[in-house]
């Protein structure tokens, strides 16, 4: 049987229990991936669908999670477009031609993710016949993924993104249009595919004031939300780190569930306003702490979650290699079990 608690939680429709998944569930932490990756890079396995399958099913099998989110990285569509990018180990997405200039911005190019990254939709078409849970599809958001291309790899405070921004603002908001086409392109390609939600990850917009992100970043994630919530009808999540004084902003967007990662509080979100289904936010390291620790921290965040209706269950950041998949394991089970008691009271 189909186990579709995630679509209706994301819809704030009754379940049994909490839905629970995890951000970078696919790999780090798994043997079974680090063997792969002894061979093949995260580039070369998301081009080879029945792999990247095996991957992105893997922790749905091991954990018995509530969904599934399809195995690549935000980058995965950028070299379609003229953006010449290495993931690095121990790094992460380096750019060797970064833009600096309005006419660098002109030059890039439109995603046909038929042409461009057939891969990914093959991969999602294998999933969608082995799943019984749902699978999530993804994208990083304009400013996310301007940033690395601005920066031309990971930045602590993205100067070079923010000067852009302020002194070029005709062509700020001309990648933004590009950027933003992009990933309207991209994620419904993915519906179209077979993916039956989408998050967009939003990691380090939390650099911005909440007055920069009203001016300079919001209206095209509205006009993303809002042409991909009219055009596919899927659950539509948005995610971002430290970014606490925007949640209000994203509650104001057309999305279905907001992502909150552990610096914010459950029932403080709910108290400040936020009635949209939240996921999230244990604090990923506390998985490193013993198991009283964790399953303390985690009834603190399922008692807070399941006041209203509207919940599924995450990490507040993605999981790193040195959480062990049995504590995953164990992780999922307490959740399940705990909430459906707690939902059956």
């Amino acid at each position: 049987m189909f186990n579709d608690r995630l679509l209706k939680a994301a819809r704030k429709e009754a379940v049994d229990h909490v839905p629970v998944w995890y951000m970078r569930q696919a790999g780090r932490s798994q043997p079974e991936y680090r063997k792969i990756k002894e061979k093949y890079s995260l580039e070369e396995i998301t081009q080879q669908p029945e792999l990247c399958a095996w991957v992105t099913k893997l922790p749905v099998d091991q954990y018995s999670n509530d969904a599934a989110i399809l195995y690549k990285d935000i980058m995965t569509p950028l070299p379609a477009i003229g953006v010449d990018v290495e993931i690095k180990k121990g790094i992460g997405p380096v750019i060797d031609n970064p833009l600096r200039s309005g006419s660098d911005v002109e030059k890039l190019g439109e995603l046909n993710p038929e042409q461009d990254v057939p891969f990914v939709l093959e991969t999602i078409g294998i999933l969608r016949e082995q799943l019984n849970v749902p699978l999530i599809g993804f994208s990083g958001a304009p400013f996310t993924l301007s940033s690395y291309m601005i920066e031309g790899g990971p930045s602590k405070n993205y100067n070079k993104t923010k000067a852009m921004m302020y002194s070029e603002p005709e062509a700020w908001f001309k990648l933004m249009d590009k950027l933003g086409d992009m990933v309207i392109t991209y994620t419904k390609a993915q519906v179209a595919a077979g993916a039956q939600a989408i998050q967009i990850f939003d990691s380090w917009v939390g650099a911005l004031s909440a007055a920069d992100y009203r001016t300079y970043v919001k209206p095209v994630m509205n006009r993303i939300f809002s042409e991909v919530k009219k055009e596919t009808g899927v659950p539509l999540i948005t995610f971002g780190v430290g970014a606490r004084h925007l949640t209000k902003d994203w509650h104001e967007l057309p999305v279905d569930v907001v992502g909150l990662d552990w610096r914010y509080p459950i029932g403080e979100a709910r108290a400040d306003g936020i009635t949209k289904t939240v996921q999230g936010n244990l604090d990923p390291t506390i998985l490193l702490a013993p198991w009283d620790v964790i399953e303390t921290r985690a009834k603190e965040v399922l008692d807070q979650g399941l006041e209203q209706p509207g919940f599924i269950f995450n990490l507040g950041h993605g999981v790193f290699p040195e959480i062990k998949p049995e504590t995953l394991q164990r992780l999922t089970a307490f959740v399940h079990d705990y909430s459906r008691e707690k939902l059956t009271k």
